[in-house]
C-alpha cells in the first residue's frame, strides 16, 4: 500500500500493526507515539538510545512501513512540527538539555514552565472539535459518571469530581478507599459514562474498571498518554495527552487543562439549556 505521507497516517499505521511487531520494533513504536516532537528534533543516535536499540532497529522500523530510511520517516514528525510551530528558534530550544552540575529550584521552574508552555500551546491541534464536543455531549447527557485515576492521576479525576458535582451532575469518584474499588464500580450501568484517567505504566486497577465499564455498556472518556494506551480501545473518546517531563518527572498541566476545558464547556451547555444557575456560583477559582 506504500509509505504512510502524513504523521496522522503513520500513527494510525502504527497501532493497527503493533501487535504483529518483534519486541524490540514495539520498544520504537511506544516511543515514536509517546514523543513525537523529540522524534522531530532529535538524532537517530540519541533516538535509538533513548528507545533503548541499536540505531538499525530504527532503520528496520522504518522499512517494516515501507520507507527508504528513517529520515525519510523521520520527515514526517518534522512537518508536523512545522506546521505546529512558526518559531524554529523555540524548538531548538526546547530540544537542547539545559541540565547543569547544579540544579536548583530556578532551573527546575525554568524547564517545567517552558515545558508545560510548548505542551499547551500545541493542544487545541491535537484534539479536534468534533472530539472536544462528542465528550461534552456523553457528560451532558449521562445518568450517572463515575470517575478514576489513581496514583500519579488521582488529581485529574478528584479535580472532575468536585468541579461536576458544583454542576449538579450526579458523580462517583472511584478511589478503592477502604479496599472498595469493586463495589464502588459495580453499580456502572449503560446509561453512565465513566472518565478513566491512566498514564504509562497505566494502573492495572483503572484498565480493569474501564473494561467491566465497557462491557456494562457505559461510555468512557479516557484521558491517557499514547494511542496504544490499553484504554484507548476500550473508549468512545480518547484524548492521548502528550505532557511535559523534566529530569524524568512528567506534568499534569496539559491533562488538567483539558479537565478545565471540558469542564467550563459542560457548564455553559448546561447554563445555556436551563439545567442550572448562574455559573458564577461554580468556585473555579478553589
Amino acid at each position: 500500500m506504500g509509505a504512510p505521507t502524513s504523521l496522522d497516517q503513520l500513527q494510525q499505521a502504527i497501532s493497527r500493526n503493533y501487535d504483529d511487531l518483534s519486541k524490540r520494533l514495539q520498544q520504537v513504536a511506544r516511543f515514536l507515539l509517546e514523543h513525537p516532537n523529540t522524534v522531530a528534533l532529535e538524532t537517530v543516535a540519541s533516538l535509538a538510545e533513548q528507545c533503548d536499540v541499536p540505531p538499525s532497529t530504527l532503520v528496520r522500523f522504518a522499512a517494516a512501513f515501507e520507507y527508504n530510511g528513517f529520515s525519510e520517516m523521520q520527515n514526517l514528525f518534522r512537518q508536523a512540527l512545522v506546521e505546529q510551530t512558526s518559531s524554529y528558534s523555540e524548538r531548538v530550544k526546547l530540544s537542547k538539555s539545559t541540565v547543569s552540575t547544579t540544579i536548583d529550584a530556578s532551573h527546575i521552574l525554568e524547564e517545567f514552565s517552558s515545558s508545560n508552555a510548548f505542551s499547551m500551546n500545541h493542544m487545541n491541534h491535537h484534539f479536534s472539535q468534533e472530539m472536544l464536543n462528542k465528550a461534552v455531549d456523553l457528560l451532558e447527557n449521562a445518568q450517572n459518571i463515575y470517575l478514576i485515576g489513581l496514583r500519579r492521576a488521582f488529581p485529574i479525576s478528584s479535580y472532575f469530581a468536585y468541579s461536576l458535582r458544583h454542576l449538579n451532575k450526579t458523580t462517583h469518584l472511584i478511589d478503592g478507599g477502604g479496599g472498595m474499588l469493586i463495589e464502588q464500580a459495580s453499580n456502572i450501568r449503560k446509561n453512565d459514562v465513566i472518565i478513566a484517567t491512566a498514564f504509562s505504566p497505566y494502573a492495572k486497577e483503572t484498565v480493569n474498571v474501564c473494561e467491566y465499564a465497557f462491557k456494562a455498556g457505559a461510555q468512557v472518556i479516557a484521558i491517557t498518554d499514547s494511542k496504544i494506551s490499553p484504554l484507548a480501545a476500550l473508549s468512545d473518546v480518547c484524548f492521548d495527552i502528550k505532557e511535559a517531563e523534566v529530569l524524568g518527572f512528567r506534568s499534569l498541566t496539559s491533562s488538567m487543562t483539558l479537565a478545565q476545558t471540558l469542564l467550563v464547556a459542560l457548564a455553559y451547555r448546561l447554563n445555556s439549556d436551563g439545567k442550572m444557575g448562574d455559573t458564577k456560583q461554580i468556585e473555579w477559582k478553589h
